[in-house]
């Protein structure tokens, strides 16, 4: 099996079984982001919970609804961003923009994005990018919400 089989398998396993699907409730130190895709119709709604001080990520839930790759790309996300600071999650966020748009010339390191990483494939695929960045972009947002 190839690289590439493992890693839409990967991605078809996340999106069948996602992580953090269901949105916890709204508190004071939570923010809320709802990203649509018009060109393909994919939605994401996500829902970040920040400890008291607000400089740790406590949860990351969403609800959704499109293509396997938006669908697997939250999921991923939840493993990632549940637990860091807000820098580190800036910085995952950043990197991940930064990889997906570079049309396959950066992979996504598996130690730092983990499943992630099989999302690295996408960049070569413009329509293709705004379905696996929705969620990272409704977390960047939430974030923000959050300050």
């Amino acid at each position: 099996m190839s690289l590439e089989s493992l890693y839409q398998e990967l991605i078809l396993d996340h999106s069948k079984r996602p992580h953090g699907f269901g949105l916890a409730d709204a508190d004071d130190h939570t923010g809320t982001s709802h990203q649509r895709n018009p060109i393909c119709g994919d939605e994401i709604t996500l829902r970040v919970r920040v400890s008291d001080d607000g400089q740790t990520i406590r949860d990351v839930t969403w609800e959704g609804q499109g293509c396997s790759i938006s669908q697997a790309s939250a999921s991923m996300l939840v493993d990632l961003a549940n637990g860091t600071s807000r820098d580190e999650a800036s910085e995952l966020i950043d990197g991940f923009r930064e990889a997906l748009r570079s049309r396959g010339k950066i992979e996504l390191d598996e130690d730092v994005y983990e499943d992630a990483a099989a999302l690295s494939g996408v960049s070569k695929f413009s329509a293709r990018v705004k379905c696996a960045m929705l969620a990272w972009v409704a977390l960047e947002e939430g974030l923000v919400q959050t300050s």
